[in-house]
């Protein structure tokens, strides 16, 4: 009899060292692999599960065992392989009330798979209404109790007949979230890790033939100087570079770690097949012919993946250039790139294998070292999240550097790039910057919200340094990697011509840098040494003859003032100073002086950095540049993650006011009779479920005919709006659907007739609304993105909203600082803040609204577009004036207290 359960509850999840198994719902025909498990069991194992000694179970207790309804009874099991190697399972006991149990295969225990399989449990038993665990546990039984501990729920502990009881809300909390997220952080750096620090290494595909894509990877890693043995694989020969081959990877005599695949697409299951058998921990299969193909391939992609999984491996690829890791106790490069990789503290992520190698390239001849490089390629398993998890705790690691082509899961992205990027800069090159996806919007929120301005919000929230091209990505990243972030964005410019330092002044300006006047004591410190004729304001001209000395006396007087937070040096050569000798002596002013200040240089005529700015003996390189608006363009985006990591992280704070519950009742309830595409929904209707978040609206009555629109707009006083009500028109003042600022009852009357001539039928009756107070017209608005979620939109609004283009946009969850941030991020914010003498809005308010709908549109991702537009911000408060709302089913998202893999 088939089974039937929520596609959901089966898994691939990563355990605490970092391998993975599949978790399943217990079937009927599992007899025999649960025997299986429990004759493996040692006693003492079993005597922690059943309290007392007992055999291996009988038929009838493997049928008790075993027995599950999918919601009162509920068993979980997880698969290495063919073979199950636990079973976590709940029985109903009471009202809400379930007790559980669980058993490890005394092989796995210790590796988390107790803890994992609780987090499962207990999203299922809620599903069902189970809201408490209880579970009897023997006092030696230490693991199990580390596994509800660990947990992070409350436990309730007592002590009944010897035994210890524990009992526990599975309720998610703050703590319970950050135990899954702690969790999480571990074990998917420890995949990583299995991957980037291998202790052997196979090479199939590896051949003779010098060229071949696996000969030249297995070439590589021998003169890299691997530190471990690499098995070249190849049935077709004995011996590749002077080392024995072997046929397949089962005739390894030793234990591999890590294979590196570079076989025909269509032997790379056999090949995937064999290392499941030798217990393999990982995959880089560059070989390419999968999901890059078409359909026919994501689905052989998609079967190679999850066998992989199940037995226990991550893969790389396919469809890769490899990966590198220059750590001295690893020494790994495992890439066709023709040349090796300069050891160093940058890591690298690629999604294109091409770009990789030219990445490498770049960075050797910058003098920026690699401490890992991985090309993912298809990215069928590990993505860019697992790798910055790796980055993170990485101690080789200081900056991260990313060219993107696309997102997994963006809000797992977002939340690992806040944390990190306040300890590790992360600058990023992302493609596709497309904005083909914005041709079908409807909504003026919808049409603002372009698919890279949704990348865009991302990266801002989360600070990621963003760059357009791969020379921004390494400009910036030599000022990362080997400067201080400025403490501020006051920029002083030395130089030897007048005109680049004009040129970097306009730069630095440009990239929202200062270009200050020095101070008085520092510009007398520098008239009594410079030339005559030298400028000593900012920027400082010493003239086409400064000697080396000079340059070196100005650099040590700027670096000592306190209102220079950079230092951007420029040297042009002249026929009689040597650029060796000025950048000695600016490397040794910089070195003796520079504490927390970034110095950058830019020598005009040279093509390669001075050796004195390679740095060396405790002192910092020195960052050089060909021209001086990339210096100063790297150096703003310095600054810039600076003034992020000094703003506070930000809260989601609590509201006052919100009925989450009623709008989920109105959401669901709208959507009962509604097909795939939705509905917009009614004036009220949207109004409703502004109310349940506290959303203030202005008051507006539903008319049908000119007699009801004269007694709406006496009881609400004149002057009044008349706005056609059909759901259907979403611009309606495009087509003579909205009359503003009727003065009496023959006005009222008159535009409700000629808007009912002009629109028919397809008028749907009308509202009438007060006139809102004098202010500043918003937009604040949600879209829902496929693969970004949710997103909050604030702007200018009114009818010009798309022409003027004046929007942010912010991913959610929405903190307090995220709003603090919108409201003063557009080109027009200061008209909210008394420009020109005008009235100062209610600021409060406004990000009051703006998180009220970060909550809405977070609970509700039903919500998939809303257009509240204007909203009216003034000194009284915000007022929202029309609000359209269209609605959509969605897939439920998963709990925030579940871990497993993308699928």
């Amino acid at each position: 009899m088939a089974v039937e359960y929520p596609a959901e509850w089966e898994a691939d999840v990563v355990l605490s060292d970092g391998g993975t198994v599949r978790l399943r719902p217990i079937l009927p025909d599992d007899d025999a692999r649960l025997l299986g498990l429990y004759e493996r069991l040692s006693d003492e194992s079993l005597y922690l599960r059943f309290f007392s000694p007992v055999p291996r179970p009988t038929a009838r207790q493997l049928e008790r065992l075993s027995r599950a309804d999918y919601r009162d009874h509920m068993a979980l099991v997880a698969l290495l392989g063919d073979d199950m190697v636990a079973v976590a399972r709940y029985d109903l006991v009471g009202e809400g009330e379930a007790e559980v149990a669980f058993t490890v295969d005394d092989s796995q225990q210790g590796r988390g798979l107790g803890t994992v399989m609780l987090e499962h449990l207990a999203v299922i038993a809620r599903s069902h209404g189970i809201g408490r665990f209880v579970a009897d546990i023997l006092p030696s039984n230490r693991r199990m109790l580390d596994v509800f501990r660990n947990a992070g729920f409350e436990l309730d502990r007592s002590f009944e007949s010897g035994n210890i009881k524990v009992a526990f809300s599975i309720e998610p909390t703050d703590a319970s979230i950050a135990a899954v997220r702690i969790r999480e952080h571990h074990s998917e750096a420890a995949s990583i890790a299995r991957l980037l620090a291998p202790r052997s290494i196979a090479v199939v595909g590896a051949g003779r033939r010098s060229g071949s894509i696996g000969h030249e990877v297995f070439r590589n890693l021998l003169q890299y100087g691997f530190e471990g043995p690499v098995y070249p694989v190849n049935p077709a020969t004995n011996h590749v570079a002077g080392v024995r081959a072997f046929d397949s990877v089962l005739s390894v005599p030793d234990d591999v770690d890590l294979v590196v695949v570079t076989v025909p697409s269509a032997a790379v299951r056999s090949v995937v097949e064999q290392c499941a058998q030798k217990h393999v921990h990982g995959l880089v299969i560059i070989s390419a012919g999968f999901a890059e193909l078409g359909a026919s391939g994501k689905v052989q992609e998609r079967e190679l993946v999850a066998f992989a999984r199940r037995h226990g491996m991550r893969i790389i690829g396919p469809n890769c250039l490899g990966i590198a890791n220059t750590a001295p106790s690893v020494r790994m490069h495992a890439t066709f790139a023709p040349f090796a990789p300069s050891p160093g503290r940058v890591a690298f992520l690629s999604q294109s294998g091409g770009l990789g190698i030219e990445l490498m390239a770049r960075a050797g001849q910058l003098g920026l070292g690699i401490s890992s490089f991985v090309s993912v390629g298809n990215k069928s398993d590990v993505s860019g999240n697992d790798l910055l998890q790796h980055w993170d705790e990485d101690p080789e690691t200081d900056v991260i550097l990313l060219y993107l082509e696309s997102f997994g899961n963006p809000r797992k992205f977002s939340r690992l790039a806040r944390r990190i990027a306040r300890r590790k800069p992360i600058v990023a090159v992302k493609s596709g910057r497309t904005v083909a996806g914005t041709l079908a919007a409807t909504s003026h929120t919808a049409a603002m919200a372009a698919p890279d301005a949704a990348v865009e919000a991302l990266f801002h929230q989360a600070g990621v340094i963003r760059v357009d091209t791969l020379e921004q990505l390494f400009d910036t990243a030599q000022v990362l990697a080997h400067q201080p972030l400025p403490p501020g964005r006051r920029v002083a410019i030395i130089g030897n011509a007048g005109g680049p330092g004009i040129l970097a002044a306009d730069a630095c300006e440009a990239a929202g840098l200062e270009v200050p006047e020095l101070s008085a004591a520092t510009q007398e410190a520098l008239r009594s040494f410079v030339a005559e004729g030298a400028a000593v304001r900012n920027p400082v001209d010493l003239v086409a003859a400064a000697s080396p000395e000079h340059f070196g006396g100005a650099m040590r007087a700027i670096l000592a003032d306190d209102s220079v937070d950079a230092v951007l040096a420029i040297f042009v050569p002249p026929l009689v100073t040597r650029a060796d000798d000025v950048a000695a002596a600016l490397a040794d002013a910089a070195a003796a002086g520079a504490g927390d200040k970034p110095v950058v240089a830019c020598f005009l005529a040279l093509g390669t950095a001075p050796e004195a700015f390679r740095g060396g003996d405790d002192r910092r390189p020195i960052p050089t540049f060909p021209f001086p608006e990339s210096a100063a363009q790297a150096l703003g985006r310095a600054a810039d993650l600076a003034d992020w990591r000094r703003r506070p992280e930000g809260i989601v704070p609590e509201l006052e006011g919100i009925d989450a519950e009623r709008a989920r009742l109105l959401v669901d309830g709208l959507l009962a009779g509604a097909g795939p595409e939705g509905l917009w929904l009614s004036p009220d209707d949207a109004l409703a479920i502004c109310n349940a978040y506290g959303i203030p609206v202005a008051e507006a009555r539903r008319v049908s005919t000119a007699d009801d629109a004269v007694a709406a707009a006496a009881a609400l006083g004149y002057p009044v709006a008349l706005k056609a009500a059909s759901p259907e028109l979403v611009h309606k003042s495009d087509v003579g659907g909205v009359a503003l600022d009727l003065l009496d009852a023959d006005e009222v009357r008159s535009a409700f007739e000629e808007m009912a001539t002009a629109l028919g039928d397809s008028m749907g009756g009308a509202t009438v609304q007060a006139m809102a107070p004098p202010g500043v017209e918003t937009i604040v608005g949600v879209v829902h993105n496929a693969s970004f979620g949710s997103l909050v939109l604030f702007g200018l609004g009114g009818t010009t909203a798309e022409l003027l283009g004046d929007t942010a946009l912010r991913i959610l969850p929405l903190t307090d600082g995220d709003a603090h941030d919108l409201v003063r991020s557009l080109r027009g914010s200061p008209l909210l803040f008394g420009y020109r003498g005008s009235p100062l809005v209610d600021v409060a308010a406004l990000e009051d609204l703006l998180l009220r709908v970060g909550r809405l549109a977070d609970d509700l991702p039903e919500v998939a577009e809303m257009d509240a537009n204007p909203v009216i911000a003034s000194e009284r408060g915000v007022i929202a004036v029309d609000v359209k709302m269209r609605l959509k089913g969605v897939v439920a998202a998963l709990p925030p207290d579940l871990r497993r893999m993308r699928s």
